[in-house]
């Protein structure tokens, strides 16, 4: 489990709810933790995040 710093601020994307929000540092820990993506690790969590936004929201206006 990664260690928190006091006072680390959290990123929050724009345009997403809590939900996403907390999948977004979920994604980002866990890929921390296993080494995965390199560098890239905020990058790829905020498009997974995103990308399962929109299909959400998609699905709830094609409804």
């Amino acid at each position: 489990m990664a260690i928190k710093k006091p006072g680390n601020k959290k990123e929050h994307l724009k345009g997403v709810g809590e939900t996403e929000q907390r999948q977004y540092e979920h994604i980002k820990e866990s890929s921390e933790e296993s080494g995965r993506y390199g560098k890239r690790i905020k990058e790829v969590a905020a498009r997974t995040v995103l990308k399962h936004h929109k299909e959400k929201t998609m699905r709830k206006v094609s409804s």
